[in-house]
């Protein structure tokens, strides 16, 4: 079973039971950035500590950095954003995912919001 935790950034990590999380940007993130043209990932191997800048995502609006929600090391990419960035658009919790992440601490987890956090979170900045 996979968990579904958020940052105040409006990145996403989906954990499974291994200890790896699928990182994106939410459903409202995509919303607000518009039709996205490129993504730029970090690569695998790579290790960040929470709150490091893994990547950027842009639109045709605006381009924002992505940030680690937790530490770890990226143990996969998305590729097909390289030819469909669109997928963020299309299915943002889903196919859009931008990379998978090893957790080095689970314990991290804990500073983040679940999914009904993140709602009251987003009602509050609305």
């Amino acid at each position: 079973m996979s968990t579904l935790y958020f940052t105040e950034d409006h990145e996403y990590i989906l954990v499974d039971d291994n200890g790896i999380g699928a990182v994106g940007i939410s459903d409202y993130a995509q919303q607000q950035l518009g039709d996205v043209v490129y993504v730029e990932t970090p690569q695998d191997g790579d290790t960040f500590t929470t709150g490091d800048e893994t990547g950027v995502v842009e639109s045709v609006k605006i381009a924002s950095e992505l940030y680690a929600p937790v530490s770890g090391e990226v143990v996969e990419t998305n590729e097909a954003l390289d030819d469909n960035p669109s997928l963020v658009n299309e299915d943002p919790m889903g196919n859009g995912w931008f990379y998978k992440i090893k957790l080095a601490d689970a314990a991290e987890l804990e500073d983040l919001k679940d999914e009904a956090e993140y709602q009251a979170f987003l009602d509050e900045i609305a």
